[in-house]
């Protein structure tokens, strides 16, 4: 995990993955925010962090940008732990009170996610109060159809989640679905330079002030992908993998192909874009991995390179 960054009103924890930053505000009523929660294994450290900086205020709201396992997968912790409210944007409030796995993304993904309950709706359009500011709530797809950024125009500091980090941008997951994804994403990339932000919280890495380099890298990244969806398809399966891989750090072969053939997601990929035997397209996935760096194979077994 990074060094935490303070303000008199705002702290942000840059995480390490698998967890997204977290962003606390000291609220002007006495209590405290929290946006983003984190991976699931993760949530015990999250639970620390937060409270090691509430400075004798109480937790009460936690604000979800998104609800992929890494932003989200502490909710439950931080609820049992503190009574906080959880406040989610719209579109899969009935997949949270049902609780669908398969809606959440959770199971397609191969992801953990512990059970929560959302109390609250962020509509886009409206604005929160948070630290003492006025953060409007933006609709963001893209990387994810239902995920929204929060804008405070008055300091020109953007919470971006997973649409811009400093050198990148989330997988973009509708794409795999059969949905649009590339133009919505590039809709949002123009949006953060119409407002010209003077510094930016990303979902994960660290917050940064240059947003030209950023966004520059960003539309080439969109731009390749865009051109060539089996090369989004091979990309998301690559994050899914490796992501699956910081979890357990390595995982003997039969175990990691059992795991991704519960995973919908691998299937649709495979699919649409492949049709390969489906353990060959695991393979040639790890591969890739292991050609990067991020990976290696290892007497039957597939382990976890942070190089």
């Amino acid at each position: 995990m990074g060094s935490a960054e303070t303000s008199s009103a705002l702290r942000v924890f840059e995480r390490g993955w698998l967890s997204s930053n977290n962003v606390l505000f000291h609220d002007d009523d006495g209590s405290a925010t929290l946006v983003d929660s984190g991976y699931f294994t993760h949530r015990e450290q999250t639970l620390a962090l937060v409270q090691g900086a509430l400075a004798g205020r109480k937790l009460t709201r936690i604000v979800n940008t998104h609800l992929h396992s890494d932003h989200c997968g502490g909710n439950a912790r931080l609820q049992q732990a503190t009574g906080a409210r959880v406040a989610i944007p719209p579109g899969l409030a009935d997949a949270v009170a049902r609780w669908d796995e398969d809606a959440l993304s959770f199971r397609s993904t191969g992801q953990r996610c512990e059970r929560f309950h959302a109390d609250d709706i962020i509509e886009p359009g409206a604005t929160l109060r948070l630290g003492g500011a006025a953060w409007d709530v933006l609709a963001a797809p893209g990387h994810d159809p239902h995920s929204v950024m929060l804008w405070n125009d008055a300091d020109g500091v953007l919470i971006s989640a997973d649409v811009l980090w400093e050198h990148g941008f989330g997988a973009i997951f509708p794409e795999i679905e059969g949905q649009s994804g590339f133009a919505e994403q590039a809709a949002m990339l123009d949006l953060i330079a119409k407002l010209r932000p003077r510094r930016v919280i990303p979902g994960h890495g660290a917050p940064f002030t240059d947003i030209d380099a950023p966004l520059a890298r960003a539309r080439d990244r969109l731009a390749a992908l865009s051109s060539d969806p089996a090369r989004n398809a091979r990309h998301v399966a690559r994050v899914l993998i490796k992501f699956y891989l910081l979890e357990v750090r390595e995982v003997e072969w039969p175990a990691l192909v059992a795991h991704l053939d519960s995973a919908r997601y691998f299937h649709m990929i495979n699919d649409r874009y492949f049709r390969l035997p489906f353990e060959r397209m695991v393979g040639r996935s790890v591969d890739e991995l292991a050609a990067a760096g991020a990976a290696e194979r290892r007497e039957g077994r597939v382990v976890n390179r942070d190089g």
